[in-house]
């Protein structure tokens, strides 16, 4: 049996990947005895991972192959600061990298001037890897500025450097990993996803709470200021001049570096708009099965290949997606492509306007999607395409399944937990009430400051600085504080 070490978030680490693990991880254990190592510190919430694999902290992975050597290492690197200590470790101990951005930029400057305090390598490392351009960006990214022209500059060389080779879920990815180092191994794998279930569109508006005879538009995920929302919304004020019943749901959280309530009033459309924040996930698969158009737009783009969009698809939901990056690799009629250009807004309103003026087209499109994700981006598939390098890359040979099935059924449960942001803010207010006291209801401050730690990378396992945050909220919201 081939032992293999797995370094990836899981939940509750604020990262879509640990989603993505969890869901590959039961069929990926098919094939190999697997090591799961994470975050030191981190305690997975998912009871399933303690029952299949034994868990470790990352800081020891070098240490355990040193002494019994796994026949292959598997790091997952991400644009987040949960995967420092998987950064870390890979520095030490050399292995295949899941590459899920391409610009790895933010997490590179979380990693050196937020954790190392090394500013003055940040400024020589733009320097020199990207000229006068990135030394200029530097300076705009050390006042607290995050321009668009941070994503021109991907500072994933290091990663290479230490990588044996790349997987990664789009051509866009691997083509501009071979232009930086030809010589590394790569192979393209499907991300895979669970088939969502198809809810009727009635009881999930029923549910709800929706009006059954409106054209509801929905965008899903953290909004922040690279899902487009302002030439959506252009968009979308013009097209309830035809379509006054119109409505628009933005179904996630909101990035305490975005005033999008800001930008929905100044349009002139908080009628017309609702912010739902958080959701539980029975929650958001009634959104998505309430909403006759999805959105989910993104420029500019790190190289990333979305699961949230990829559950839409799956819903069979008619969905815009932005046509850059991995998004542009989508196949005809699977989803609605738009240019991030002048011609934004009025490809989004052309798009919307057919798709509620003909429901033949808009059924033709969600079925199409369906039927992509079912037969591309089955869990199944991503774990056999990983073992297929495997075999290639590190000598294993013909491996076949160990098991007939997978470790637990991905298909019939959820690994999605509670909201990284609703768990700290629960922390934070039950930490910041009066001793003996019940914790108060969660406060717009106490949510503001627990979405800003996330945005950091905290989890609640950063007790430390919790309990400081929660020092200095109670003396805040003290009366006469």
């Amino acid at each position: 049996m081939k032992r293999l070490a797995y370094a990836s978030p899981v939940n509750p680490a604020p990262s879509g990947i640990s989603d993505y693990s969890e869901e590959l991880l039961p069929y990926l254990g098919m094939y190999a005895d697997i090591t799961l190592y994470v975050e030191d510190g981190l305690h997975p919430t998912n009871p399933r991972l303690a029952q299949h694999f034994e868990i470790r902290p990352v800081s020891r992975l070098e240490r355990d192959h040193r002494r019994r050597p796994f026949d292959a290492i598997i790091y997952h690197m991400g644009n987040s600061p949960a995967h420092l200590g998987i950064w870390r470790a890979l520095q030490r101990t050399p292995g295949i990298v899941v590459l899920h951005d391409f610009v790895l930029h933010h997490f590179m400057l979380q990693e050196m001037v937020a954790m190392r305090g090394q500013i003055d390598r940040y400024r020589a490392e733009m320097r020199r890897r990207y000229g006068d351009e990135g030394a200029h960006v530097a300076e705009l990214m050390l006042r607290g500025r995050f321009p668009e022209a941070a994503f021109d500059f991907p500072f994933c060389e290091d990663v290479l450097e230490c990588a044996t080779g790349v997987l990664a879920h789009s051509r866009y990815v691997l083509d501009r990993v071979t232009a930086l180092k030809p010589e590394l191994a790569t192979a393209l794998v499907p991300m895979g996803v669970p088939l969502p279930p198809l809810i009727p569109r009635h009881k999930a508006r029923e549910r709800l709470g929706l009006p059954q005879d409106a054209l509801i538009l929905a965008s899903f995920g953290h909004i922040n200021p690279y899902k487009r929302l302002e030439p959506a919304l252009r968009a979308f004020r013009d097209l309830r001049s035809v379509r006054s019943d119109a409505h628009y749901l933005l179904v996630g959280s909101i990035s305490p570096n975005y005033d999008a309530r800001s930008v929905v009033e100044r349009l002139g459309l908080t009628e017309a708009v609702t912010i739902t924040g958080y959701v539980p996930r029975a929650a958001f698969e009634d959104y998505v099965a309430a909403a006759d158009i999805c959105l989910n737009l993104r420029h500019p783009t790190a190289g990333e290949t979305s699961a949230s969009l990829l559950r839409l698809l799956g819903a069979g939901r008619p969905t815009l997606v932005t046509a850059t990056g991995a998004f542009a690799e989508l196949p005809p009629g699977v989803a609605a492509q738009v240019d991030p250009d002048g011609s934004e807004s009025d490809l989004i309103l052309a798009y919307c306007r057919l798709l509620a003026d003909r429901p033949d087209v808009a059924a033709a499109m969600g079925a199409a999607a369906r039927e992509y994700v079912a037969r591309y981006h089955t869990l199944e598939g991503a774990a056999r395409a990983y073992v297929k390098f495997l075999a290639r890359h590190c000598g294993w040979g013909d491996v076949r399944p160990l098991r007939e099935t997978p470790l637990w059924n991905a298909e019939a449960e959820t690994t999605i937990g509670v909201s990284p942001h609703t768990a700290l803010s629960a922390q934070l207010a039950h930490q910041s009430a009066a001793p003996c006291a019940p914790a108060p209801p969660t406060s717009p401050l106490v949510q503001t400051v627990a979405a800003a730690l996330v945005d950091l990378g905290m989890t609640d396992d950063d007790r430390n600085v919790l309990e400081a945050v929660a020092r200095a909220l109670a003396e805040v919201q003290a009366p006469g504080g």
